[in-house]
């Protein structure tokens, strides 16, 4: 990354919450949560809205004060920091930029304040793509060029440790792929990149490993891999010309059965395996059978169920 790789000398530092806990009066958003955000790693951070995930981030930032246990970036506390945005980069709020500057002016009055060459303002500019509207008004930006713009800033010091609180909103496809790509490209160059997002579909191809909370709590800690294969959705597809017996014969030995395109079944409860055996016991044919892995959105689903404080019904 520009001034990148080389000047990593803090590379390897990493994000360290122990008992983390914050209330707002009879409220608790986030209760007793215990994680480390480790270097070379996209680590998502997933729950459902509500679960405590910003207001993590915040505290690990000092933005918000903990009531509660002690979060620390590189052994140290976020205040304690010498030089902040050379050791954290965070895109919190995109659009908390003041509307009047440019956003070649925005990026420079922070590279001033921090200590970091003005040449690296119009560096970064270029990398997020904004190089072209660097001397227009933040006011008139849309979200995904206010994005781009809160991107650049967490770039602007070139630091080890990186964190995008749902850096995707706003953008477009091609953004979104840039975006996926750029924090691929600063975890394989050692940097801790945390990243927290509602779209399963793209930690499953973005991210390492989850962190998963809900209601403020810890659920899983572990690698996507691990984390999807936990899931108790995979469904087995069964095509035969006696699908109706065979729906029998599954259901009264405790297998679910849901109907499926093109005249066949899903079948949950049993692995394929056991389908086949039981299918040729009652002699029935199978044109297909096929394991259906459960995706990162079905395991997600699956593990916050009991999680979510906002449901939707559907009317009747």
């Amino acid at each position: 990354m520009s001034q990148g790789s080389a000047q990593l000398s803090a590379a390897g530092q990493k994000i360290e919450a122990r008992h983390l806990t914050k209330r707002y009066g009879a409220t608790t958003a986030v209760h007793d949560l215990s994680f480390d955000v480790r270097p070379g790693l996209v680590t998502g951070f997933i729950g459902p809205n509500g679960a405590g995930k910003t207001t993590t981030m915040r505290m690990i930032l000092g933005l918000d004060r903990p009531s509660g246990g002690d979060v620390t970036v590189g052994g140290r506390r976020y205040r304690d920091l010498p030089a902040p945005m050379r050791e954290v980069g965070a895109l919190i709020d995109a659009k908390a930029i003041h509307p009047g500057r440019s956003a070649y002016h925005h990026l420079l009055s922070l590279a001033q304040s921090n200590g970091i060459p003005a040449a690296r303002a119009t560096e970064v500019l270029g990398l997020v793509g904004l190089d072209a509207v660097g001397g227009r008004r933040v006011g008139g930006f849309s979200l995904g060029m206010c994005q781009r713009l809160g991107i650049a800033a967490a770039l602007l010091g070139d630091p080890p440790v990186l964190m995008f609180d749902e850096p995707v909103n706003g953008l477009d496809p091609e953004g979104i792929v840039w975006i996926r790509q750029l924090m691929r490209e600063l975890a394989a160059e050692g940097r801790t990149v945390f990243v927290s997002s509602h779209l399963m579909s793209e930690m499953a191809l973005t991210a390492d490993h989850l962190i998963v909370i809900g209601q403020g709590r810890l659920l899983r800690d572990e690698g996507v891999t691990e984390f999807v294969e936990s899931s108790t959705r995979h469904t087995v597809l069964v095509r035969s010309a006696r699908l109706e017996d065979l729906t029998t014969v599954l259901t009264k030995v405790g297998a679910t059965v849901r109907p499926s395109i093109d005249d066949s079944i899903e079948v949950t409860g049993l692995d394929s395996r056991a389908i086949g055996e039981l299918a040729a016991a009652y002699g029935f044919t199978l044109h297909e059978l096929a394991t259906q892995h459960a995706s990162l959105e079905d395991a997600f689903m699956e593990m916050t169920h009991d999680s979510v404080d906002y449901r939707s019904s559907v009317p009747a």
